[in-house]
């Protein structure tokens, strides 16, 4: 937390709240995909999944919840709804039987092309709002954070990674 978030008065203002900040510019960001894809399309997580197949097609439904951030329970419904889809096929591994691997099907990255261009064009609308020197900063910090999360869910939920700060020149 941030000083100025805590009122004198023991208040919170929302308008300083990180936490706060990063939802909504998630709301936001879901309103522009929407707007760009239409209902035809692909959902925001749908567009994740079909992404993360693209870079690791025929990965285990467990290590695609760990690459898209998808909670396993709504991966599972999502893998189900787009098996029925036609957008996905599955199989059980060679390795583990009770794993399964999923696969882009040819109907799936037709989507996910069409999909991709909404979803640069949302991109490029979120950007927007900043000025353009800005853009590339605020990007490389939110990677940073999405890495101490990262860092944080492998060390079993401990204490957060703190990462160097840079000294300005």
């Amino acid at each position: 937390m941030s000083k100025g978030q805590r009122r004198a008065n023991g208040g919170f203002d929302l308008s300083e709240a990180p936490s706060h900040l990063i939802r909504r510019c998630q709301q936001f960001y879901g309103d522009l995909y929407a707007r760009e894809v239409g209902s035809r399309e692909l959902t925001k997580q749908q567009f994740i999944l079909l992404a993360a197949l693209e870079k690791h097609d025929g990965a285990s439904q467990t290590t695609l919840v760990e690459v898209t951030g998808i909670d396993r329970s709504t991966l599972a419904e999502m893998v189900r709804r787009m098996l029925d889809k036609g957008l996905l096929s599955r199989e059980r591994t060679e390795e583990d039987q009770r794993a399964n691997a999923v696969a882009i099907s040819a109907a799936g990255r037709k989507a996910l092309r069409g999909a991709r261009n909404a979803a640069d064009r949302a991109e490029r609308a979120l950007l927007d709002a900043l000025p353009v020197p800005e853009r590339q900063r605020f990007v490389r910090a939110l990677a940073q954070i999405a890495s101490a999360g990262e860092a944080f869910a492998a060390n079993g939920g401990g204490k957060p990674v703190r990462t160097a700060r840079r000294k300005r020149g």
